[in-house]
């Protein structure tokens, strides 16, 4: 099982880089991360997130198929916004609402190497959404007003203090 990184760990700031290669190794890391994403009882995660700095996030929420996602780009969002509480396998315990495009269109490829595009909304587009931004660097948190943003770094630092 991978470790997933939490808050304040250097990689969660970075930019990841483009998968050049797909191969066994590349699969094998998606693997491993649906595997340490499911025991961490998370619906998403990301390179960053246990330290690889490669463009890849795996999902599966609900009752859907475990996804692959390996250099994804967003073609579209929808204008409409929806505020849905957000959590974090990296910063563990800490939930709160934020403001997201309630509709995305994204291409990307598979842990084989086969380009695909996928259309979702509801949970399954806001968790893209928040993977996607992993690759950037960009946390939940970054995506709050400077004043809720500090609040809720307060609470997590509260929490993990315990």
């Amino acid at each position: 099982m991978l470790e997933i990184v939490t808050y304040g760990d250097e990689a969660l700031t970075k930019k990841a880089e483009p998968v050049r290669e797909f191969g066994p190794e590349i699969a094998q890391l998606a693997a491993d991360m649906l595997d340490s994403m499911r025991r961490g009882r998370g619906i998403g995660l990301a390179g960053p997130q246990v330290g690889r700095l490669f463009r890849l996030f795996v999902t599966q929420v609900d009752d859907d198929k475990p996804r692959v996602f390996i250099n994804p780009e967003i073609v579209l969002t929808s204008q409409d916004e929806a505020d849905y509480e957000e959590g974090c396998l990296s910063l563990p315990g800490l939930y709160v609402g934020v403001k997201r495009p309630a509709a995305v269109k994204m291409q990307a490829w598979n842990e084989k190497g086969r380009p695909f595009t996928t259309e979702a909304d509801g949970l399954l587009a806001r968790v893209m959404l928040h993977e996607y931004d992993h690759l950037d660097g960009i946390l939940f948190i970054d995506r709050l007003s400077p004043a809720k943003r500090e609040r809720a770094l307060g609470q997590y630092l509260r929490m993990i203090r315990m």
